[in-house]
Order: structure tokens, then C-alpha cells, then sequence
């Protein structure tokens, strides 16, 4: 009895441990197979061998998120193989957002292939939303553009552009920056075309179909359907600033052109001051040998006795007329100032 009993005690034993081992063996099965995803895809109604899954995990692929994609694609009826999602994974491409993006096409009737969509999502664009801004155009807010018309007077120009994505122009298009810097292009043209600026304010309309029909949207990602000129603000006076600016600059030119003649006046002055002297000094300096030229004539005879005494005479009456004239001079000056 006893024997019995220890040879079922064995037998339960070997049968947990069976068990166990089984249910490892389970585990260790289904963390190395991706069984669950297999299932999943195979109850989706897309076939996808446990090979193809159990390679993508080798090659590193997130294998979950790419079935998820691959099955949506095709319950949206989308003509597309798991080959091409599987290599725009590899080259690190966003697959759930191209499939999103073929699916919003597919839904709004848009041609789009699923060569371009992930061409466009490799470029660094976001695919999906270009798709929704080409069903649901978006409007762009320009910033305040400053714009001056002919009669010098500022204006401050808004506008809201609003743009429908263009896919074939998505991959090298120009983006958002590009459509608001030639916006504000147009604006200062036609602004700084207008005669007066009242011009303008009465027609702000003008500035819309200007630019339009520039074709501002050519070479960039989107296409502009309207531009609505949302505010205008009068601003500075240029034309009367740069007036006062310019007039203010003549002045200083001329002031220093008038300092420039001043101080060429003065220095001829000293020069003619500085002749004077030199010329005085001459005159001094002959005035000294008079005497001496004269004694040298007396001896020689070439000067007669009464000769002289004439002269002398001569000199004696200039000295008495200049004094005479001297003395008139500061009569009348006295009377001045008694007045």
C-alpha cells in the first residue's frame, strides 16, 4: 500500500513538473514568436507569414506598429504591400503617418501614390498634414508690413492669405516663410505705386488682386486661393521726416561751410596783419637810413643846403596838418560819445 501510494505521489510529481516545463516552453514560444501579431493580421483578414514577422524582428523592426499600419492600409482599400512599408521603415520613415496620409486621400478622392507620400515624408515634411491642408486649406497671418506711398506717408498693412497645399509641389516647394515674404513684396509694391496713401485706404482691395495676379505661389508647397487685407494703420509722415531730416543736414553744411570761410577770413587777416608788421618793420628800417643817406649826400654835394632846409619845412608841415587832423579827430569822437 504504502508502495502504491509513494509511486502516485512520483506520478503527480513528474506531471507538475511536466506541466511546468510545458508552460515555459509556452512562454518562452510565444515571447520569441510574435504569435499575438500573427493573429491579430490573420483575424484582420491580411495574410502575413510568421517567417516574414519573425524576420523583421531580426532586421530591428518595430513589428507591431508596421502590422498595425499594413492592416489599416488595407481594410481602407489601399493597393499597397507590406514590402513598402517595411522598407520605409527601414530608411526611418514615419509609417503610421504615410498610411494616415493615404487614407485621408483615398477618402477625399485625392491622387496620391504611396511612392509620393513617402518620398515626401523622407524629404523631412509632415505628409499627413500636408494632406488635410490640401482638403481643408489653412489661412497664414501676415505680420504688420510697413509700406510707403508716393506722398511720404506710412502705412501698416495685415493680411491673411489663405493657401491649399499642393502635393506635387510639396517635395522642394517653399514653405509658409516664403508665401509671407512675397505677400509683404506685393504689398510695399502696390502701396509704394499709390499716388497718396488715401488711395489705398479707399481701395484696399487693390493690394489683394495686385498681388494675386503676380503669381506669388509659384515654386512654393502651397497655392494661394485668396489674400483679404485684414487692417491698415496710418503711420509717420516719412516724406516730411526726411524733409526735416534733409533740411536739418543742409543747415550743419552750410554752418560748417560758413566756419570754414570764417576761419579762412581770419587767417588771411593775421597774414595781412603779419605783412603789415613786416612791411611797417620795412619801412622803419628805411626810415633810419634816411639820415644817414642824407649826411652821405650833404658830403658828396649831391644835396644842397637849402634842398634840405625845404624838406625840412615839408616834413614840419605834414607833422602840423597831422596833428591838426588829430586833434579834429578826437574832438568829433568826444562829441559822439557826449551824445
Amino acid at each position: 500500500m504504502a508502495i502504491m501510494t509513494l509511486a502516485l505521489s512520483a506520478a503527480g510529481i513528474t506531471a507538475i513538473v511536466v506541466a511546468v516545463v510545458l508552460l515555459v516552453l509556452l512562454a518562452i514560444i510565444f515571447s520569441l514568436l510574435p504569435i499575438r501579431i500573427w493573429f491579430r493580421a490573420l483575424v484582420s483578414g491580411v495574410k502575413i507569414s510568421m517567417t516574414r514577422l519573425i524576420g523583421m524582428r531580426w532586421r530591428g523592426i518595430k513589428v507591431i506598429p508596421l502590422v498595425d499600419a499594413y492592416i489599416s492600409a488595407k481594410k481602407a482599400g489601399l493597393d499597397i504591400s507590406i514590402d513598402e512599408l517595411e522598407s520605409h521603415v527601414l530608411a526611418r520613415g514615419d509609417v503610421i503617418k504615410v498610411v494616415n496620409a493615404l487614407i485621408s486621400a483615398h477618402s477625399a478622392n485625392m491622387e496620391l501614390s504611396a511612392e509620393t507620400a513617402r518620398a515626401i515624408d523622407l524629404a523631412g515634411r509632415d505628409v499627413l498634414n500636408a494632406v488635410k491642408v490640401s482638403v481643408n486649406p489653412k489661412v497664414i497671418e501676415t505680420p504688420a508690413i510697413s509700406a510707403i506711398a508716393k506722398n511720404g506717408i506710412e502705412l501698416r498693412v495685415k493680411a491673411r492669405v489663405t493657401v491649399r497645399a499642393n502635393i506635387t509641389r510639396l517635395i522642394g516647394g517653399a514653405g509658409e516663410d516664403t508665401i509671407i515674404a512675397r505677400i509683404g513684396e506685393g504689398i510695399v509694391t502696390t502701396v509704394g505705386s499709390a499716388e497718396s496713401h488715401k488711395d489705398v485706404l479707399e481701395n484696399p482691395d487693390a493690394i489683394s488682386k495686385t498681388v494675386l495676379n503676380k503669381g506669388l505661389d509659384s515654386g512654393t508647397a502651397y497655392e494661394i486661393l485668396s489674400i483679404d487685407i485684414a487692417d491698415i494703420d496710418v503711420g509717420r509722415n516719412i516724406g516730411a521726416q526726411l524733409q526735416m531730416d534733409q533740411a536739418e543736414a543742409d543747415k550743419r553744411i552750410a554752418e560748417a561751410k560758413a566756419e570754414e570761410r570764417r576761419a579762412m577770413a581770419v587767417a588771411l587777416e593775421q597774414e595781412m596783419k603779419a605783412k603789415t608788421q613786416e612791411m611797417k618793420a620795412l619801412v622803419i628800417e628805411a626810415e633810419s637810413q634816411v639820415p644817414k643817406a642824407m649826411a652821405e649826400a650833404l658830403q658828396k654835394g649831391k644835396l644842397g643846403v637849402m634842398d634840405y632846409y625845404n624838406m625840412q619845412n615839408v616834413m614840419a608841415d605834414t607833422n602840423m596838418r597831422n596833428a591838426i587832423g588829430g586833434v579834429e579827430e578826437s574832438n568829433e569822437a568826444n562829441k559822439k560819445d557826449k551824445k
